[in-house]
């Protein structure tokens, strides 16, 4: 499979505060990145997930679910799989979203909330998937039910 072109380019960070749409093309873990095809790369706000490799880092809240169970509940979330590419990415034809922009998430990433198109806020179902935790130092989002 190769990787279009959108996908080699630099993702540029989406200034805070901006509103902006993310067609899901590939998900690297629980929290993010979800690259879109628009060109960002998204970090979901105001959660954490395990790292891939198992761990969690020594400042954020560290869930009890896998990395990999976490990835999958997101790329669920967003229209299921649709292949594997070298990086280890999941490939994902996922709904457009609508998202808000918090600004650099650090990296090329853009930490932002976004709403699936029933309006559901993303940072929420993935609590409610029970594979990533709200992490309070970055929840300014809404209150999940």
């Amino acid at each position: 499979m190769t990787i279009p072109m959108l996908v080699i380019l630099a993702a540029s960070i989406v200034a805070a505060g901006q509103t902006f749409t993310c067609t899901p093309t590939h998900v690297w873990d629980g929290d993010g990145p979800v690259w879109c095809a628009e060109g960002p790369h998204l970090r979901i706000a105001g959660i954490a997930a395990r790292e891939m490799d198992g761990t969690c880092r020594s400042n954020q809240p560290c869930p009890s679910a896998s990395a990999v169970e976490a990835r999958d509940a997101l790329v669920g979330l967003l229209g299921g799989p649709r292949g594997n590419i070298p990086t280890g990415h999941v490939v994902i034809r996922g709904p457009r979203l609508t998202c808000r922009s918090e600004g650099s998430a650090g990296g090329s990433r853009t930490a932002a909330w976004c709403r699936l198109p029933s309006g559901a806020d993303l940072s929420c179902a993935m609590i409610r998937t029970g594979t990533v935790l709200r992490w309070d130092r970055y929840w300014k989002g809404p209150a999940c039910r």
